[in-house]
């Protein structure tokens, strides 16, 4: 099954994962899935309730971040009244719910979960440390780095390219590829464009590099 939305929000894949933490965690649903058929059932399955719940709910829940948590309305306080009637006909004729007026309930509960996911506090960028350069993926000495570099931080704030949560994210990379990303873009391309490893890696230039780093063996000189 195949997403209907253009732009799958980092919001809508964490709403998908509580939803679909909420069903493992029904009587007997965990057990079975157990095999990457069940599995890839099971994101069939959640996918499609998600995409069926997601227009219907507030634009402020949609939303959900950090940045927002304040905005966000409490998840008591919501009628859900506009549940629409697939998600909790689909519910009861699952077994996943005994009736449909308990819909409301078990979809209150995984926006409990969701809103909990979406606007926690973004982690300390110790706490994010690898054993293996995100880079050439080598298990070396690492060196940390800022993703969205130091030097233009008020820049950043000025232009609000990135809210300000986003500011300390960092990278553990190695040191020759560390000094491969400053190679490859001045500070504020890299603030501007390439401020995830992802996007690092989607450039050709650090992909050659990767594929020949991750061939070097740390601590030998050759020639």
């Amino acid at each position: 099954m195949q997403t209907r939305f253009s732009d799958v929000t980092t919001q809508f894949s964490t709403f998908k994962d509580a939803l679909a933490r909420r069903i493992l965690a029904q009587p007997g649903v965990g057990t079975q899935a157990d095999t990457q058929a069940d599995a890839g059932a099971l994101d069939d399955f959640t996918s499609y309730l998600a995409q069926e719940l997601w227009p219907s709910l507030p634009l402020a829940l949609r939303e959900a971040t950090y940045e927002t948590r304040d905005s966000v309305p409490d998840v008591d306080d919501l009628s859900l009244e506009n549940i629409p009637t697939t998600f909790a006909d689909t519910l009861v004729s699952c077994g996943l719910i005994d009736d449909v007026e308990s819909a409301a309930d078990f979809l209150r509960r995984v926006l409990q979960d969701y809103v909990a996911d979406a606007c926690a506090p973004p982690p300390m960028w110790s706490k994010t440390r690898t054993k293996e350069c995100e880079i050439c993926e080598r298990e070396v000495p690492l060196t940390y780095h800022h993703l969205i570099p130091r030097e233009v931080h008020d820049k950043v704030r000025k232009k609000k390219w990135h809210p300000e949560s986003m500011l300390n994210s960092v990278a553990w990379l190695c040191r020759p590829c560390h000094s491969a990303v400053h190679h490859a873009a001045d500070n504020e391309t890299l603030a501007r464009e390439y401020y995830t490893v992802d996007r690092l890696l989607a450039r050709d230039d650090i992909q050659k590099w990767r594929k020949y780093a991750a061939k070097q063996r740390f601590g030998v000189r050759r020639g």
